[in-house]
């Protein structure tokens, strides 16, 4: 037995108390419902991820989640008695790849549902196709305020906090703490950023046209975001948002330091990762920076003694032993895995598509470990939103700091 099993073992049964996974005393299925991907043996769960690309920094979500579930296989027996049998397929952050995967996972895989998916674009372009053949697109890393619709797409549910709510969040900082600001915008040309950008605006309100002296886009396989900020600072730009993944904005730290310009910076929550991100821009680089925080950070001496990251710490070197674990997608992953997981213990005996979604739709006060102490997930059939709850933080150097 390896000496982290017993602490494994013990921390995953208070995460399920606290979570209410486990099903209520004596309630049982007078009979099992299976839909496709659904059996008394496994549960089929696909999905597509930039493993390699421009992206190819958030395929370690995918590496995260599936060493998870693999992990739960070996060690809890699956979910409810049932393996997960998870099939991740790389797109390069491809829209057209991505329907591709989704095709062949929908019709040759047979997958019950398909889940955590990277990116707008590439969500977008595979909802309409998954909507219409009900089949659950659920918790994937990208915030557009259009994947909370369930009036319209029924089947389709995101994770993180709302893209246009992160912006405005920042906004609302600004408008109190810096309301003369001259504010610059580098984003991503593609529906994430402008998301973020008409959220920013939405945020201001009609003080934006005003503060926002320039915007500047790039588009994701551009190699360098080098002009777009010279174009800023000679914008006279004095806070500056990085509506940007992680290899853009790493760039972007990286040459303000070059420039030797320093305006305040806020940086996309899905970006703001100590490895994938503020490592390769250079820590001292990355000082300064601020973020709307929604999850624990390994690297934070703040959760040193918070028992989910020692956990995670010890999970993270038996089972992901090459990862570097200061790289908050990993943990990331396993948060999101966690939350399907919990989907799938509620739905029992019932594994049809419908009651998989239904279960989705009606989280009640779930206390993923991951989230901040506050964070509680509420999901109702009208309202779609999972992570709402955010902190301002500002980065140390070495870690995060919250702001009052």
């Amino acid at each position: 037995m390896s000496r982290y099993s017993w602490r494994a073992r013990a921390w995953f049964g208070t995460v399920a108390a606290l979570a209410g996974a486990t099903l209520a005393a004596g309630a049982a299925f007078a009979e099992a419902k299976y839909g496709p991907g659904t059996s008394d043996k496994e549960i089929k769960v696909g999905q597509t991820i930039a493993h390699s690309g421009p992206a190819s920094a958030y395929g370690r979500l995918g590496q995260a989640e599936a060493a998870y579930f693999k992990w739960l296989n070996e060690k809890k027996g699956g979910v409810n008695g049932r393996k997960i049998n998870f099939i991740s397929r790389d797109d390069a952050y491809q829209p057209s790849k991505a329907v591709e995967n989704v095709r062949a996972l929908v019709e040759n895989d047979n997958v019950a549902l398909i889940f955590g998916n990277l990116g707008t674009p590439i969500n977008m372009a595979i909802r309409p196709y998954l909507n219409a053949k009900k089949v659950p697109l659920l918790f994937i890393a990208a915030g557009s305020s259009a994947f909370n619709d369930p009036k319209h797409f029924p089947y389709t549910m995101g994770w993180q906090p709302a893209l246009n709510n992160e912006a405005a969040f920042y906004a609302k900082h600004l408008l109190k703490t810096t309301p003369n600001a001259k504010i610059g915008v580098l984003y991503q040309h593609d529906d994430f950023g402008k998301d973020l950008l008409n959220g920013l605006r939405q945020g201001l309100g009609d003080k934006a046209d005003k503060l926002i002296v320039s915007a500047q886009s790039f588009q994701a396989t551009d190699p360098t975001i080098d002009s777009q900020l010279v174009i800023l600072k000679n914008a006279g730009v004095d806070t500056l948002f990085l509506f940007a993944y992680s290899k853009q904005a790493a760039q972007a730290i990286s040459k303000l330091a070059d420039l030797n310009w320093k305006p305040a910076t806020f940086l996309h929550l899905g970006s703001a990762s100590v490895g994938a991100t503020l490592k390769p821009a250079g820590l001292q680089n990355s000082k300064g920076v601020m973020t709307a925080g929604f999850i624990k950070d390994p690297t934070d001496p703040k959760w040193a003694d918070d028992e989910t990251i020692k956990w995670y710490k010890a999970w993270g070197k038996e089972n992901l032993p090459n990862a570097d674990l200061t790289d908050t997608l990993y943990m990331a992953g396993v948060a999101y895995a966690m939350t399907l997981q919990h989907v799938l213990e509620k739905a029992g005996d019932d594994l049809t598509r419908e009651n998989i979604m239904k279960q989705a739709a009606n989280m009640k006060d779930y206390r993923n470990p991951f989230l901040l102490p506050e964070g509680r997930i509420n999901t109702t059939p009208e309202d779609y939103a999972v992570i709402t709850y955010m902190k301002l933080q500002r980065f140390n150097g070495e870690s995060w700091d919250f702001i009052d």
